[in-house]
């Protein structure tokens, strides 16, 4: 059979077997030995365990469990509400303010956490009920919040572009400075429509949250100070020559662990166990699908699919902006089934060979294919930010949260189009930094 129709075959497996409820890792084992059974024999499957295991076999997967670490001990204090309080006495004049303070919050928060549903969690338990209680609409309250909880996979440190480094081979240092831009970009794009959206309702009185004198402005500060070491203490030991990506997880780890027993009193035997039991079952599963992924990735190499599917896409005439295009679409639909570790995990084997035969840069790729996953975050069916919303205020319906997040979805596409127009968004960065290529 041609490898382009089993690729097709493998495609379409892949999706029914997923749909049926499997974890997305053990589906994957699945289809993998399912296919090479049928194709290359029983024999096979001897080199299963060695590729499974083989994939768990890298330094640079220590900064998994790390950063996860890094998010949760944070996560279980009041440090996002201090974070959006903060924020709140110093934006309240704006149009809009209170909703740009929680998108200021969900950014700094992003960028301890690494992980969307804790941001939108630790923000949203304070954001949301404050902006309904202030006037502002459930849609504006739930949908900023779940759009802003997003940004935790693309603002560094990210887990999303941890994988995509070792799935694809690429820098975690240039992929998380590569994040930074983009993930202000989306920042300043999120408050923009917030105030458009605010001035242009005509009720700034009602919507504007009140005044603070210069003294309570100041008095709050030193509650944001902890968040600026951990940032500042995390990127010092990463690009000042100090520590490896993995080694620097762990130095964030332990501010973070640091911050959460002695600032927020988390000393409680029983609270740190909830913080690492935890952490372990999220490394443990993200861990479970790379290395049934490693599998999944070996099996489409050994049937000459990945290799065909790139020469295939190379004899093609079409413009690379097409193909592009076409790429997005695709992560934009797996994007709306499945998470975003997985969809990398799958489909970054495939596409990697494509984007760089096209002449796109890997680096820039990710950041693009990161902001599609963020867009998959918030869009049904499964749209994991808005059920942890609906989480936080079960009063509001589901189709509330996600029409009023619907405009930062096209913020997001916005930041897409414009990362096509000025690539230099996501490259400058790393390269003045790092300097160089790959």
């Amino acid at each position: 059979m041609d490898p382009l129709t089993i690729g097709a075959l493998i495609a379409v497996v892949t999706i029914l077997v997923l749909f049926s409820g499997v974890s997305v890792a053990i589906g994957l084992l699945i289809v993998s030995a399912g296919f090479l059974i049928v194709f290359d024999g029983v024999r096979s499957l001897e080199l299963m365990p060695e590729i499974f295991f083989g994939k768990l076999d890298n330094f640079a997967l220590l900064s998994i469990p790390m950063f996860i670490i890094m998010g949760a001990s944070i996560s279980s204090t009041r440090a996002g509400a201090d974070l959006y309080e903060a924020l709140e006495r110093w934006l309240t004049r704006l149009p809009g303010g209170l909703v740009i303070s929680n998108l200021g919050a969900c950014a700094l928060f992003a960028a301890m956490s690494g992980s969307s549903p804790a941001t939108c969690a630790a923000i949203g338990k304070m954001g949301i009920p404050e902006m309904r209680k202030r006037g502002y609409p459930d849609g504006v309250a739930a949908g900023s919040i779940a759009a802003g909880g997003t940004l935790g996979i693309l603002i560094p440190p990210s887990v999303t572009m941890i994988v995509y480094g070792i799935a694809t081979e690429t820098s975690i240092g240039r992929l998380f400075l590569a994040g930074v831009l983009p993930g202000v970009l989306l920042v300043a794009l999120f408050m923009a429509w917030s105030m458009y959206a605010t001035v242009k309702s005509g009720n700034t009185q009602l919507l504007n949250s009140g005044s603070y004198t210069w003294r309570q402005k100041f008095e709050i500060l030193p509650r944001v100070l902890p968040f600026i070491v951990i940032i500042v203490g995390v990127l010092y030991a990463m690009y000042g020559g100090i520590a490896t990506p993995s080694e620097t997880a762990a130095v964030g780890a332990l501010l973070c662990l640091l911050i959460a027993i002695i600032i927020y009193k988390l000393w409680h035997p029983r609270a740190l166990w909830v913080v690492l039991r935890d952490s372990t079952r999220e490394s443990v599963m993200i861990l479970f699908i790379i290395a049934a992924a490693g599998v999944f990735s070996y099996m489409l190499s050994s049937l000459y699919i990945t290799q065909s599917i790139a020469e295939w896409i190379g004899t093609l005439e079409v413009n690379r902006w097409v193909l592009m295009l076409a790429v997005n679409v695709f992560l934009l639909i797996a994007g709306f089934f499945l998470p975003p570790v997985a969809v990398i995990l799958m489909a970054a084997p495939i596409l990697l060979p494509i984007i760089t035969t096209a002449g796109f840069d890997p680096i820039w790729f990710a950041v693009v294919l990161t902001i599609n996953m963020e867009i998959g975050l918030i869009s049904p069916p499964v749209g994991l930010n808005l059920y942890v919303i609906n989480g936080i205020a079960p009063d509001i319906s589901l189709k509330t949260i996600l029409l009023g997040s619907l405009p930062y979805v096209a913020c997001m596409v916005i930041a897409i189009l414009l990362l096509c127009l000025f690539p230099g968004i996501a490259t400058w960065l790393p390269t003045a930094v790092m300097g160089g290529r790959l």
